[in-house]
């Protein structure tokens, strides 16, 4: 009878091992689970952000350009504006604004084929540049417009 307790004691003690090691490996599986959920969960928000941090920078690239064309539209107008009314006073279609057109059309040239590429600090400071000249014509015209006033 002892044997057989005995054997009855061994059995339950090697069924109980075994049934914790399952437990512990199922555990263990499970634990790996959530833990590769989490890397993959971490991987996806990671993976969005990156997204929305790349349509973020296109979309100022894209606003930067855009103004940029802005800027370039405004002082060909006054190019134009200006080139006008020295034609009108001196009579001669020779003066500088014809050479500040070509260098317009020199950037346009440069914004088509690069314009896409071009970092967005390069983007800002060829628009500063457009509106400093376009700042400088408009001065000129003022001065034009003083000129051609009469003297009371």
């Amino acid at each position: 009878m002892v044997d057989i307790l005995r054997a009855a004691g061994l059995a339950w003690l090697t069924f109980a091992r075994r049934w914790r090691s399952r437990q512990t490996a199922g555990s263990l599986l499970q634990a790996a689970g959530v833990t590769l959920t989490l890397i993959l969960l971490s991987v996806a928000v990671a993976a969005m952000a990156a997204t929305l941090l790349l349509r973020q920078r296109r979309g100022r690239r894209e606003h930067a350009l855009a103004k940029v064309l802005d800027a370039a539209d405004a002082l060909e107008e006054r190019l134009r504006t200006a080139r006008a009314e020295i034609e009108a006073i001196t009579g001669s279609d020779d003066n500088p604004v014809r050479d500040a057109l070509q260098e317009m059309l020199r950037q346009r040239l440069w914004l088509q084929q690069h314009g896409g590429t071009a970092p967005l600090e390069q983007l800002v400071t060829v628009r500063d540049s457009i509106d400093a000249a376009r700042l400088k014509i408009d001065q000129q015209l003022v001065e034009i417009e003083r000129a051609r006033a009469p003297l009371y």
